[in-house]
């Protein structure tokens, strides 16, 4: 199979697993609240939900960086992101890190509160960290074309602790409201 045809397939993939993904959304907040009645389940239903989302910008940046070399022409400004993974992985960790953080903060409160969002920002911060650096390595060694098996299994293995400690602090603010 041409690297083209491969690319453009990949695209494909990647637009019906946003679908996908956009119904596993809805339907993980809508039956969320139930879920945290049962802490195993609700730690199972946050990692697979993390393993979906991780997994998604996995086949994301994959995407981009064969659309890149595949149909972009070899200039500088095209090469940007890929020339320099660490820099973009950062920052578009930072983004996901803030909008998980107003996400624990709507499970908690049902509504991002300003006067509490500060202390949500403290308490979510060893979590936050972890899944950071979780989807850090992702985007990281995606760009870099470095991404193994035993990378993903790692990274993965990430979440999973996040997951503990996440649902652990969803379920300890929960008690103290």
């Amino acid at each position: 199979m041409s690297p083209k045809k491969k690319t453009v397939i990949l695209g494909l993939v990647f637009v019906l697993l946003l679908v996908f993904a956009y119904v596993e959304n809805s339907s993980f907040f809508y039956s969320l609240g139930d879920v945290f009645g049962n802490p195993p389940l609700a730690v199972l239903f946050v990692f697979v939900h993390n393993v979906l989302v991780v997994s998604l910008i996995l086949l994301g940046m994959t995407f981009y960086v064969e659309l890149v070399l595949n149909f972009m022409p070899k200039r500088e400004i095209e090469y940007v992101v890929i020339n320099n993974p660490r820099i973009f992985a950062f920052i578009f960790t930072l983004m996901v890190i803030f909008i998980s953080i107003l996400r624990a903060s709507t499970l908690v409160y049902g509504q991002v509160f300003l006067e509490t969002l500060a202390l949500v920002i403290i308490l979510s911060a060893p979590n936050a960290i972890l899944e950071g650096y979780g989807i850090f390595q992702t985007i990281a060694k995606t760009l870099n074309r470095k991404m193994t098996l035993k990378a993903l299994a790692a990274i993965y293995a990430i979440f999973l602790i996040a997951a503990v400690i996440e649902v652990g602090y969803i379920l300890l603010l929960r008690a103290m409201v």
